[in-house]
């Protein structure tokens, strides 16, 4: 379960399924997101590879980006906000 009030983003498309297998992680640890689907918003593909990244999903909490689906890496990323 999340406190933090660290936004947590998520970068994804549509017919990705590591990136809903991740969403559906978030949801089920009571993780509050903001979904980022660089396929509805071409912004939000510009955004992805401005940070140095090129393959998805990735899940920004603060200054921590974390490709892929990472339970270990996530909680303590949301441990140090």
């Amino acid at each position: 379960m999340s406190t933090t009030t660290t936004p947590v983003i998520v970068y994804s498309s549509t017919t990705c399924t590591y990136c809903s297998q991740l969403k559906k992680y978030l949801t089920e640890q009571q993780i509050a997101f903001e979904e980022r689907n660089i396929d509805v918003n071409e912004a939000y593909r510009d955004e992805l590879e401005a940070m140095g990244m090129s393959s998805i999903p990735v899940t920004v909490i603060g200054e921590t980006r974390i490709l892929g689906l990472n339970p270990t890496r996530i909680k303590k990323a949301l441990a140090q906000q």
